[in-house]
């Protein structure tokens, strides 16, 4: 319904911003890694958002990352998990962080935000695996900036971030982009 706003910061109360988009004035929640990340009082500023109806109250989510609204939509698909839950979440760890988590299934990581409790924690690892950006979740082993395009290139030509770090592994360290894609994908091959 409303995906995206364009406006004027007028207030900031985390989480909790008012954006006036010509004279309107819009309350929209955001996670906190968007909340540090905003322009000052009466600067311009686009978030975009989610919009969800409830039969006692309308509330608007924002989010400066596409990456962070995909998520926070993934999030409140599980059940037991609602949008102040995956505010939490979203607040607590960044995007990449919870696909770390979820990729390397670590329970302890995710008790460690606020609401968030041993079952829901393993539940939240379950349901999500798989399901955020592979992409997100990069291994450590990823050097430069070269190897990280690389291996962002692998994957999203289909290869799973298992395949595609293993063929990350076997190109040489100064490899550029172009040359290090035709490389893996021989390797690959």
């Amino acid at each position: 319904m409303i995906g995206r706003l364009t406006g004027t910061l007028a207030e900031k109360s985390p989480p909790q911003l008012l954006i006036d988009v010509n004279g309107v004035g819009y309350e929209v929640d955001v996670p906190m890694s968007s909340f540090y990340n905003l322009p000052g009082l009466g600067e311009r500023v686009t978030l975009l958002t989610h919009f969800i109806v409830r039969e006692d109250a309308q509330i608007l989510f924002g989010f400066l990352t596409h990456d962070e609204r995909q998520t926070f939509r993934q999030l409140i698909k599980i059940t037991g998990v609602g949008p102040r839950m995956a505010l939490s979440l979203l607040s607590g760890l960044s995007v990449g962080e919870l696909a770390q988590a979820v990729a390397r299934q670590e329970t302890a990581r995710l008790v460690k935000v606020p609401g968030i409790g041993k079952k829901t924690a393993e539940r939240l690892l379950l349901e999500l695996k798989g399901k955020l950006g592979d992409a997100l979740a990069a291994p450590a082993s990823v050097a430069s900036d070269a190897q990280a395009d690389i291996l962002q290139a692998l994957i999203a030509l289909g290869y799973s971030d298992r395949e595609a770090a293993a063929a990350l592994k076997s190109l040489p360290a100064d490899a550029s982009v172009s040359d290090g894609i035709k490389l893996a994908l021989k390797s690959l091959a």
